[in-house]
């Protein structure tokens, strides 16, 4: 234990630190607890998410077919005539886009399908695009939050309870939707001096012929259908019973066979460095699961809160955010599942899933590194040129986290207490 809590916290510090890259640091550390059989092969391929990383894999691919037709710099170009180039407007309806679509979509492909578009429309207006980016971050962990399909953590506590999706609308979507409306306003006002509009840009992109940006109407025909296919797809994959991967790779394996892109540039647009991160922080956060770890911190809390249900509900949302901001969401959330069952007694006391959800889903907002979304929008930014560090997203991050605790909190007080 005290191997694998030793090399995750070093490689913590050195992501933050930045001088090394990511990347390279997630797989040192994955080998490093490995080599030092703090955790077995067997196990650390185990421990490695692959839903995730097909999922990624899959709409990274699509993306990158999709992008050559110019349709995303066509409704970047739209999306700013409709706002009128303001730039309350443009942050407001992406940051909404965001979070509706992270609700019934699930928030990690919302956040591929609207950084490539964010990123045009903020050069189209000549704004800096990484507050866009981590504004929409936030709001796709935010409008998550909402329902069993949003934000994974919800959908590895539908799997071992077996609430319905009704009840998660019901007892989550009040306090995401009050979340969002208080806390992106005021990322809006933070960045405001970083988003500012110049007349002459406004009036450039109301000049735009949104339709002469389509380079290849052929291919747009090929592509964009099976696009939407798989969108509307990922919409009742629980219903047809496919995995996400499964719907992502599927759709994206059709559009290889119908485009006529070369398969080598098309393999070239994945994101590997985001990818091989992710295989390097689940292998790392596998250690500290196999070794114990997770699971003394979790369980010191039913210690600490000496079976007083008040006390444990909000110790769960708050260790839930703490823990997810630090080691990522799924698999902490993962490892608070029989710690919760325990706490609730026979009972069945659904008000402490809720708790473990609003804390899980709001702690992804808390660094780069907690959610998924945050890695694969950060990856895109790098790739785009404007690296998102650490330390940037943890300044917006770390607030919105806090003050969305402390709604939930007040949530909790008044609705379950």
């Amino acid at each position: 234990m005290a191997v694998a809590v030793t090399i995750f916290v070093i490689a913590l510090v050195a992501i933050a630190s930045e001088r090394v890259d990511r990347t390279k640091v997630a797989l040192a550390g994955a080998a490093l607890v490995v080599v030092t059989q703090t955790i077995d092969q067997e196990h650390a391929i185990e421990a490695v998410d692959f839903n995730t990383i097909g999922l990624l894999a899959g709409m990274m691919l699509m993306v990158k077919l999709t992008e050559t037709t110019g349709v995303y710099t066509y409704l970047a170009i739209r999306a700013g005539q409709i706002s009128r180039g303001r730039s309350l407007a443009v942050t407001a309806s992406l940051a909404l886009t965001t979070a509706v679509l992270s609700a019934f979509l699930d928030n990690l492909t919302t956040v591929l399908l609207m950084v490539p578009i964010t990123f045009l429309l903020a050069d189209a207006l000549d704004v800096d695009p990484i507050p866009l980016v981590i504004i929409e971050i936030i709001a796709s962990n935010i409008g998550g939050t909402a329902t069993l399909i949003g934000d994974p953590p919800n959908i590895i506590i539908a799997g071992a309870t077996g609430l319905s999706f009704s009840e998660f609308i019901v007892n989550l979507a009040p306090i995401a939707a009050l979340a969002f409306i208080v806390v992106t306003p005021l990322l809006y006002l933070a960045y405001r001096p970083r988003l500012r509009v110049a007349p002459d840009a406004r009036e450039r992109v109301m000049e735009l012929d949104a339709e002469r940006s389509i380079e290849d109407r052929d291919e747009l025909k090929r592509t964009v259908p099976i696009l939407v296919g798989t969108i509307v797809l990922f919409f009742v994959h629980k219903a047809v019973g496919l995995e996400p991967a499964t719907v992502a790779l599927a759709g994206a394996t059709v559009m290889l066979l119908v485009t006529r892109q070369s398969l080598e540039k098309a393999l070239a647009g994945i994101e590997w460095p985001t990818l091989f991160f992710f295989i390097g922080l689940f292998v790392m956060v596998g250690a500290l699961e196999e070794t114990g770890a997770i699971a003394e911190v979790a369980n010191a809390l039913g210690d600490l809160t000496g079976g007083n249900r008040s006390a444990e509900l909000l110790g769960i949302t708050w260790l839930s955010a703490l823990g997810s901001g630090v080691v990522d969401n799924i698999p902490f959330t993962a490892t608070m599942i029989p710690v919760v069952e325990q706490l609730q007694g026979a009972g069945g006391d659904d008000a402490y899933w809720w708790a473990l959800a609003m804390g899980a889903c709001f702690g992804g907002n808390a660094t780069i590194i907690a959610a998924a979304a945050n890695v694969a929008a950060s990856g895109m930014a790098a790739r785009a040129g404007q690296p998102i560090s650490f330390v940037t997203f943890l300044k917006a991050g770390l607030p919105a986290t806090a003050l969305s605790m402390v709604l939930a909190t007040g949530y909790l007080v008044v609705r379950y207490l």
